[in-house]
């Protein structure tokens, strides 16, 4: 496959990400949205619902790899890349790992949090048994836009962030 029918297959799977995000959102839940892609096709699909689900660990990441483990019966998601329109966090990053998702796409940086070499790369740790490919910066723009947007509202609104 050519660079640029990779850039965009990169861009259409983000696309998809970002509605989940802007679902997301809508729900009140901070706007983080995921994909995971095998074979070219979307297997599995989440969004942030941690406050909904009263659930730490329903981010956006972990419910598209729990869809796509559910729809092709396997919990290890070999020869599967992750889309998400937010840099992992470290229990995401783990988790990602452990499913052994070959290749991660994520949209805007997270400086705060980020587990895939903003704040530590844990994809990058030699001492652990797998290691996921890392793309970063895909439609970061709008990725980042929709989370800016998100929290200037609730500044504004004053509900707890």
């Amino acid at each position: 496959m050519a660079d640029q029918d990779l850039q965009i297959d990169h861009t259409r799977f983000m696309q998809a990400a970002l509605e989940l995000a802007k679902e997301a959102a809508e729900l009140g839940e901070v706007p983080v949205g995921a994909v995971v892609v095998k074979d070219g096709e979307i297997v599995g699909r989440g969004r942030n619902a941690p406050i909904s689900q009263h659930d730490p660990s329903a981010h956006a990441e972990i419910q598209a790899m729990r869809d796509a483990a559910a729809r092709l019966g396997n919990y290890r998601l070999v020869g599967c890349s992750l889309y998400v329109t937010l840099e992992p966090c470290a229990m995401c990053a783990g988790a990602i790992q452990h499913a052994r998702i070959a290749s991660l796409v994520f949209g805007a940086s997270d400086p705060k949090t980020g587990a895939c070499g903003s704040v530590i790369n844990l994809m990058a740790e030699a001492r652990l048994n797998h290691h996921t490919e890392v793309t970063g910066g895909v439609l970061a723009q709008e990725c980042g836009s929709l989370l800016s947007e998100f929290f200037a509202s609730r500044r504004k609104s004053g509900k707890p962030q």
